[in-house]
């Protein structure tokens, strides 16, 4: 079983210690907020949980058009015809939603201590079907609700997250599922120590999965960086805001019963920082065989715990995408900022806004 390091509440000195403790770390970051709790590990064997799945895998809904919506105020859509029907319901405090999320973040018997990086894997799959020329994908929806999306291969165990969200969404009825999922995965980054995320309200619900985008739109782990430019130009996005989305993998690990991988991706998986960065230029990467899965990645020649995708390799091999990588390893400042945008992005891909929605800049409960 592994050992744990516990990162007190509001000693930034602390969280420190636990960076220090990892295996490629050369010096403290720049100091800020500590996270309500993070966890590192030493070796052995995690609790079994929630996962953080394949490389940037991301699922979520389809087609804006010829599916039902509703929401607090605005049009429903019945066939053919549109009429305008105000719904009579309470104004929803989403500082009030976010601090729900984050009371139940920590979890002592799930995986590292945190279902948070299992949250941020749902608002990454809610968000990145989105497909810039059709129009189609994105967080609009929550299609994964229904089948056949619930049951792509890259959101398994994502039901985990979406029950772990029920009690909230029933105490606030009045959000939507689009927008708790992705509001979940703000707050899982600001409380496990990241930056601020821009975020605001205005994803609609579908009635049925009809608009469900087709599976196999999700970057393919095994693939190279010919594969992962592919699909992530296809969202609209390029190669620096590629590589600053990967970031996210500073948290959460992977599960042999899940993607096939298994291991996380630094030794403080519950932790919001540059170290992936630092570990993917920096650390000597041998090829592993999965044992439960038979997939191949890529583990630490100094601690075999730790892993990277070969789609991660490929990327640091690349010329473009190892110069944004050396950019965030160098800096966490830099990644922070981009990483703001950048998911900020991600999370509106394909959301119908009316244009007139409050941007919220959300209080992390640690603070």
């Amino acid at each position: 079983m592994a050992s744990f390091l516990r990162v007190a509440r509001s000693t930034a000195a602390r969280r420190s210690t636990l960076l220090a403790a990892t295996a490629s770390i050369s010096a403290a970051p720049r100091a800020r907020i500590a996270p309500q709790f993070a966890r590192g590990y030493a070796t052995g064997e995690p609790k079994k949980g929630g996962s953080t799945g394949v490389f940037l895998g991301l699922a979520a809904l389809g087609a804006a058009g010829g599916y039902y919506y509703y929401s607090t105020t605005q049009d429903v859509k019945v066939g053919a015809k549109t009429t305008e029907k105000s719904l009579d319901k309470k104004p929803i405090d989403y500082q009030e939603v976010y601090n729900a999320i984050a009371d139940i973040l920590e979890d002592n018997d799930y995986d590292d201590g945190s279902i948070g990086p299992v949250l941020v894997r749902l608002a990454w799959h809610a968000s990145g079907t989105y497909d810039d020329v059709t129009k189609t994908g994105g967080s609009n929806g929550a299609t994964m609700r229904f089948d056949p999306e619930a049951l792509h291969g890259a959101n398994n165990g994502l039901a985990i997250a979406r029950e772990r969200l029920m009690p909230i969404k029933q105490k606030f009825p009045e959000i939507s599922y689009g927008d708790l999922w992705t509001l979940a995965g703000v707050c899982a980054v600001q409380e496990l120590g990241g930056p601020t995320i821009p975020w605001r309200p205005g994803r609609q619900d579908a009635l049925d999965g009809k608009s469900c985008t087709p599976d196999g739109r999700l970057p393919d782990a095994t693939q190279g960086e010919r594969h992962v430019r592919d699909v992530f130009y296809r969202m609209g996005f390029n190669d620096q805001e590629i590589v600053a989305l990967a970031g996210a993998h500073s948290l959460g690990r992977c599960h042999p019963d899940r993607s096939g991988f298994e291991g996380p991706w630094q030794e403080a998986p519950t932790l919001f920082t540059n170290e992936y960065y630092k570990a993917l230029r920096d650390r000597k990467w041998i090829k592993k065989t999965v044992k439960d899965s038979g997939a191949s990645q890529f583990v630490d020649k100094n601690n075999p715990e730790v892993m990277m995708l070969p789609a991660e390799i490929a990327m640091k091999n690349d010329k473009e995408f190892s110069k944004h990588i050396n950019t965030y390893a160098n800096s966490e400042e830099k990644f922070f900022e981009d990483f703001s945008k950048v998911f900020n992005k991600l999370l509106e891909l394909g959301v119908p806004f009316q244009g007139n929605e409050r941007v919220y800049h959300f209080k992390p409960t640690t603070a």
